[in-house]
């Protein structure tokens, strides 16, 4: 996530890439550790007995390469897994709250893994994926392309990205607004999120240079820049791990500035609310609870956070994620208040009506001024999500 460019492509300009399974079975997990025989199984109709109503294995998309913003869908994975480093892919049986649910899950990398194609692209080319991670802006794209996708729980509540910037080089800023004033190019990718500050007067489209791919060498060599990056990692990776930096970057959450989507919520695609009804009823509430125990549950964020990094070694691109950004992640969705219950509920991981409502009306224009959304497109905000399978019960309160 930290590094990912934020672009969004068509399905039918690119090929689809790793989205079956490979040869190239790995087996993971400790050879000391439990395995899957080792867990209660579920009661038979329980809420934690997916088998009756799930598929046998359910298949989740995520939208980048294995990450602790990530770490509700990985903790599901059980000890048994197995890593296909071809399709880059890990499969194993779905463990929620310490109980075999009677089911498997895989989980997909998305970005370069996939060719950088949309989830909701690939929902739609692929029967086999049930739920995906889609930012909100991005299904106002896929709902006005023909490719619907609904959004059925949040897992991360306040959108983790930042623009950065060096406090040395700015020492009497105190915001993003403020280094734009100075004529500083802002370094990004994609045009949806500068547009969107443009709209509110902070900084130019003038001013963008879209060509941000990840890499830390025009920063690092560049001092005078803003850059994208997200609060969860680039705080920590330029102090700590990028040896040419070596100190702290000055940064500001895009989400104080009107980048209000839900990032990443669990998405199926619209006609699966209905198709699946039986299994999201269940299958919802356990991914409300996964992402609460992940963060709060010290053991599970720390074998998370090891299959995580494993996933990232083992699948071999040019990620790279160490255990220390991982941990820092994990910290930071918490002490950054990125991850909280719905202020209108008080439920986590509901989708607050008025919320969807705002995203729609503040977006759909700012797409089109951003040039991915259709000028004469017709968009529903209460088609981008529901609430149904919400499990009114789960807070962070426990």
């Amino acid at each position: 996530m930290s590094c990912r460019p934020l672009v969004l492509l068509t399905a039918a300009a690119l090929a689809l890439v790793g989205c079956t399974g490979g040869e190239n079975d790995d087996a993971g997990g400790s050879p000391s550790g439990p395995s899957s025989s080792d867990l209660p199984a579920a009661e038979a109709g329980s809420a934690l007995d997916l088998a009756s109503v799930c598929p046998a294995t359910i298949v989740m998309q995520q939208d980048w390469q294995p990450q602790a913003e990530h770490g509700g869908m990985y903790s599901l994975v059980g000890p048994d897994y197995s890593i296909d480093t071809d399709a880059k892919s890990v499969t194993g049986t779905l463990v929620a709250q310490g109980v075999d649910t009677g089911v498997s899950v895989e989980i997909r990398p998305g970005g370069p893994n996939v060719g950088f194609q949309a989830v909701s692209d690939l929902m739609y080319l692929d029967p086999d994926i049930l739920v995906g991670a889609v930012n909100t802006d991005a299904a106002i794209n896929a709902q006005a392309a023909g490719r619907p996708v609904v959004a059925v729980t949040s897992q991360l509540t306040r959108s983790p990205q930042i623009y950065m910037w060096d406090p040395e080089t700015y020492p009497d800023a105190t915001g993003v607004a403020d280094v734009l004033a100075t004529g500083a190019t802002l370094v990004a990718s994609g045009r949806i999120i500068p547009s969107l500050l443009a709209s509110q007067g902070i900084g130019s489209l003038d001013q963008l240079d879209a060509s941000y791919e990840g890499s830390p060498q025009r920063f690092v060599t560049d001092p005078s820049i803003v850059q994208q990056g997200f609060g969860t990692s680039e705080p920590y990776t330029y102090e700590h791990e990028i040896s040419q930096w070596g100190r702290p970057v000055a940064y500001q959450y895009l989400n104080e500035l009107g980048y209000s989507i839900y990032p990443e919520p669990i998405v199926v695609r619209e006609e699966d609310v209905t198709a699946q009804a039986d299994c999201l009823e269940r299958l919802v509430p356990v991914l409300q609870r996964s992402q609460i125990d992940y963060l709060l549950e010290p053991e599970l964020t720390e074998s998370t956070n090891a299959l995580i990094v494993e996933l990232v070694e083992k699948y071999q691109t040019s990620w790279t994620y160490s255990p220390e950004v991982a941990e820092f992640s994990a910290a930071t969705q918490l002490s950054d208040d990125l991850v909280h219950d719905d202020p209108a509920s008080g439920v986590f991981g509901q989708l607050d009506p008025e919320r969807m409502a705002e995203i729609v009306e503040v977006f759909v224009p700012v797409l089109q001024t951003a040039g991915s959304l259709p000028a004469d497109a017709e968009v529903s905000a209460e088609r981008l999500y529901t609430n149904e399978f919400i499990d009114e019960s789960i807070s962070m309160g426990r």
